[in-house]
């Protein structure tokens, strides 16, 4: 398997992948699409992606990965806490997506060799997705900016919420940065990419991905400050810029943040603690404790949990949560013991984004673009397999005539 070719299929694959992540809910589109067919599409691209990448390697040769044998792992609380239908027969849909999520990343394990052949897969197709928001908001401002929202961006062409685009955004740009600094792209491909979705970002109002972008940039610009001249350049200008914004736009940038709400909604993280709160002290049986209620909606009591942490222990109990955390471990721990490169600050940003990411958005334990980014971030932590040295070609053996051997 050793520097064998990645078949340009395979970022067909990783694109429908990403396609059955996009959700089936959000902000009201343009053109009203109905929710069942939007799951069509986004269950249609999984099967789609699990059958292409059945054909693209049919002997099923896989490479050892602890990233998805763990995710393997996380099927067992998931099946456990479905069976009993609970959360009904949708637990069991959501458990047979996960594992045809879980089973198309094996399939595509053969291809990951530590290069930055995926982060390129991951760009394009988040930068399409950024697309049809950028057109959304062309052809009709007030839909993609509904007053529902707070007047932040949305999805107006598909239902996309700003968290959803706030984290496409920053994943984006982070990934295009450092393949800018890394010399693996020019200046005039990252500025297309970077300048328009600096542009989204700031629609969106999104503080997390905000956040993330910055420290998850921070500290894989960080990693390669001891190897590269221009990761220590492109560090002391950040350092410069931010002390600056710190000190001339405070006030600005705490308007910002705030996004208009008081001080006790933005403690309480918009509400959120409320629902915390609620979902911990809920009463529980000791089989919910380990194995939670099976796969939701990510909800509690109607409302959203926005955390993966207390996602992952309801629907999956502590079990689950156990996983979760093996996999931010392993995949931390891995990225620290590599010498530095460019695809470990990738993985590092990834790996930050998504552990930050992680406080106000649920997806860690289901098939979600956070499990596409950690994804992503194994493949570029894998190993590049060895070449198969070709055998010695055989040497005839000389024939030793009769008298020589009886001289002998």
């Amino acid at each position: 398997m050793g520097g064998e070719h990645t078949p340009k299929a395979v970022g067909i694959v990783w694109g429908l992948l990403g396609l059955n992540t996009l959700g089936s809910t959000g902000a009201k589109t343009i053109v009203a699409l109905p929710r069942s067919l939007i799951q069509m599409v986004t269950m249609g691209a999984l099967a789609a992606a699990f059958a292409l990448a059945l054909a693209l390697n049919p002997r099923l040769r896989i490479r050892a990965s602890a990233f998805v044998f763990l995710l393997t792992l996380l099927l067992v609380p998931s099946v456990i806490s479905s069976a009993d239908l609970e959360s009904g027969f949708g637990a069991l849909f959501r458990c047979a997506r996960f594992a045809l999520f879980v089973g198309t990343l094996w399939l595509l394990t053969r291809w990951w060799d530590g290069s930055v052949t995926f982060v390129r897969y991951h760009i394009r197709m988040y930068f399409a997705v950024l697309v049809s928001v950028a057109a959304g908001l062309a052809i009709s401002p007030g839909a993609a900016m509904p007053e529902l929202y707070g007047g932040r961006l949305v999805g107006a062409l598909w239902p996309l919420t700003p968290p959803q685009i706030g984290q496409y955004t920053a994943v984006i740009i982070g990934l295009t940065v450092l393949l800018l600094l890394g010399r693996r792209t020019d200046g005039v491909s990252a500025a297309v990419v970077v300048v328009p979705s600096l542009v989204l970002l700031a629609l969106t109002h999104t503080r997390t991905a905000t956040v993330g972008l910055l420290v998850g940039l921070a500290l894989a610009i960080g990693s390669l400050v001891l190897t590269s001249a221009a990761a220590r350049r492109l560090f002391a200008w950040a350092v410069l810029v931010a002390t600056v914004a710190a000190v001339g736009f405070a006030s600005a940038l705490r308007t910002w943040f705030l996004r208009g709400q008081s001080q006790e909604n933005f403690t309480s993280l918009t509400g959120r603690a409320k629902v915390w709160d609620a979902l911990l002290a809920a009463p529980r049986t000791t089989a919910e404790q380990l194995f939670g209620t099976g796969l939701g909606d990510k909800s509690f009591g109607g409302l959203p949990i926005d955390n993966s942490w207390l996602a992952v222990y309801n629907e999956q109990g502590l079990t689950g949560a156990a996983v979760v955390a093996a996999v931010i471990l392993v995949l931390g721990g891995v990225a620290l013991l590599r010498p530095p490169s460019l695809p470990r600050a990738c993985a590092i940003f990834l790996i930050s984004y998504v552990a930050i990411s992680s406080y106000t958005e649920a997806g860690l334990g289901d098939a979600s673009p956070y499990l596409l980014h950690l994804a992503l971030a194994a493949s570029l932590l894998a190993a590049p397999a060895a070449d198969t040295p070709l055998p010695a070609p055989a040497v005839p053996r000389r024939r030793v005539p009769r008298w020589a051997r009886n001289e002998r």
